[in-house]
């Protein structure tokens, strides 16, 4: 499900319900993985496929599948979180609202149809056609039209100027479709698109049994940025239950294990000499939010007072100690995060870090005493503090009895916490009834503006009444700046514009993380966010 920004709605966000936890998913091994022949490499995920059809996924399990097999105009290179041509030749604005991009010549799918802007073309405009619920036809809310002037040449007509357009064709919006296999008006079956063979990435699929078996072999016809497959085949198995994929890839029935594995199995897999545990940069993060009318001395209490209530927030921000519930609760698989935009991507800062407890991201009780006194707040602050472990994970009950714990080991809050599911929270959150609430997200595209216009844009998918004109001037700034620099530096300065009025508060950062067994090679976790089997070797 997509979030709210000014240009249209955009964000896989999982405060908006689309994917699961990084670290706790759905959990028993499938049925058939033991009677596959397993050839080449093995994956093993506990992932969920929604659907191959790009038109109708938006979700990360999907999405890693897609990755594999589709072709993308543009692409995220391994190593790097900036978009580069992929089957094009080139990608560029030719003006502020038209992004033209010229396709190489002689491009074909794995069935042997040629790939021509015709393809590009059906691919987008059927996504916006079909616009299934659960299809990221959102993130193209800034597309107006598309015109193909000749085979190799596809010309978007956008309705504003947004810098962030390559990153969109590099996102779940992108896959570039067979028009000859692939329904313009719905979806297309798995068993149709596997049959039609209608691949044109690096690998195609072979054999399809949903959220059990895939089977991949390298296809001959990807010319791309991201080179040719260095294993011929790959199967991916799909597990029910973390504990089975942890026991499969300790034996060597799955070569490597990612997408996911418990806090506790992972710790226990780093004291195992027979694998080898890998650490990555991850797009998730989770934070909370203050909703600005119903927060203590919010607007729409009978004591509003602005100075008190920014006192308040600033005053959480200084005694909350991320190192402690990364450590203790989450084992290290998550690190702390001290900006909505998550290390690693271009434009990111920590302005949390320095402004809040004692300027190196440890709390400070006594800096947070001398806020409230300043302000005028007296006595314990009520802080009633909302979240969702059906959604964010089993872990967060122990992730918000810690946060707990430290706001009322400071002396100056009282904190009732409490859960609720995910069908009524997902309602009632913007609806005023949580004060303060637990959210998360992970990213459509690896661009630090994806962490910004859908959460501090005027009407925001937030929607906790934060409306700050200075902050959304920047965030329309860096969105239409062309120079690099330049745009880094206004992203920098949206974050610590954020950082001194606290809208929300940025707690954890997950890790990207994958087991895989010692003769594995090639294996590799950036800020890309993509996992590419085709880098992998044994």
């Amino acid at each position: 499900m997509a979030s709210v920004n000014k240009w249209g709605r955009r964000g896989i966000a999982l405060g908006a319900g689309v994917a699961a936890t990084a670290l706790v998913l759905t959990g028993c091994a499938s049925s058939s993985v033991s009677d596959t022949e397993l050839n080449g490499l093995s994956m093993g995920t506990t992932d969920k496929v929604t659907s191959l059809d790009p038109a109708g996924s938006y979700d990360n399990g999907s999405f890693a599948v897609q990755n594999q097999v589709f072709p993308f105009l543009m692409n995220t290179p391994v190593g790097s979180p900036d978009v580069k041509p992929d089957i094009a030749e080139s990608g560029e604005f030719t003006n502020d609202t038209t992004y033209t991009v010229k396709l190489k010549s002689g491009l074909k799918f794995a069935n042997g149809h040629d790939l021509t802007s015709s393809d590009v073309k059906f691919s987008f405009e059927r996504e916006l056609k079909i616009n299934n619920e659960n299809g990221p036809q959102s993130l193209l809310a800034n597309l107006k039209s598309i015109d193909t002037p000749d085979d190799t040449t596809v010309v978007f007509n956008l309705d504003h100027a947004d810098q962030t357009w390559p990153q969109v064709l590099s996102s779940p919006a992108g896959p570039i479709v067979d028009e000859q296999v692939f329904s313009a008006d719905e979806l297309t079956p798995a068993a149709d698109i596997v049959k039609g063979n209608a691949f044109a990435g690096q690998y195609e699929i072979t054999s399809y049994k949903e959220n059990d078996t895939i089977q991949y072999k390298a296809n001959p016809n990807y010319d791309g940025l991201l080179g040719k497959a260095k294993t011929d085949e790959v199967t991916a198995s799909y597990y029910t239950k973390e504990t089975d994929l942890k026991l499969a890839v300790q034996k060597g029935d799955v070569d490597v294990a990612y997408r996911s594995l418990t806090p506790t199995d992972i710790a226990d897999l780093r004291k195992d000499d027979s694998v080898k545990v890998y650490d990555g940069p991850g797009g998730e993060i989770r934070y909370l939010v203050f909703n600005f009318n119903t927060q203590p001395f919010g607007a729409s209490q009978s004591d509003a007072d602005q100075a008190k209530a920014l006192a308040v927030r600033q005053a959480v921000a200084d005694v909350v100690d991320r190192e402690k519930i990364a450590k203790d609760v989450y084992n290290n698989t998550y690190s702390p995060l001290y900006s909505m935009v998550p290390d690693g991507l271009t434009g990111a800062a920590k302005p949390f870090e320095e402004l809040y407890g004692n300027g190196s991201g440890g709390p400070d009780v006594d800096k947070a005493k001398e806020t409230l006194s300043k302000a005028g707040v007296s006595g314990k602050v009520q802080l009633d503090i909302q979240y969702a472990p059906d959604h964010y994970g089993s872990t967060s009950d122990d992730e918000y009895a810690e946060l707990k714990t430290q706001l009322e080991n400071s002396g100056l809050f009282t904190v009732n916490i409490q859960s609720t599911v995910y069908t009524t929270y997902a309602q009632e959150r913007t609806k005023d009834a949580y004060p303060v609430y637990q959210l998360g997200w992970f990213p459509d595209f690896s661009d630090a503006d994806n962490y910004l216009s859908p959460f501090f844009t005027k009407d925001n998918f937030v929607q906790n009444h934060y409306d700050d004109p200075e902050i959304q001037q920047l965030i329309s700034e860096e969105q239409q700046e062309s120079d690099k620099d330049k745009r880094a530096e206004l992203i920098e300065q949206a974050q610590e514009r954020e950082a001194t009025q606290i809208s929300t508060l940025p707690l954890l950062q997950g890790k990207s993380v994958a087991v895989a067994g010692k003769d594995v090679k090639g294996l590799t976790l950036d800020s890309s966010y993509k996992f590419r089997y085709a880098t992998l070797s044994k």
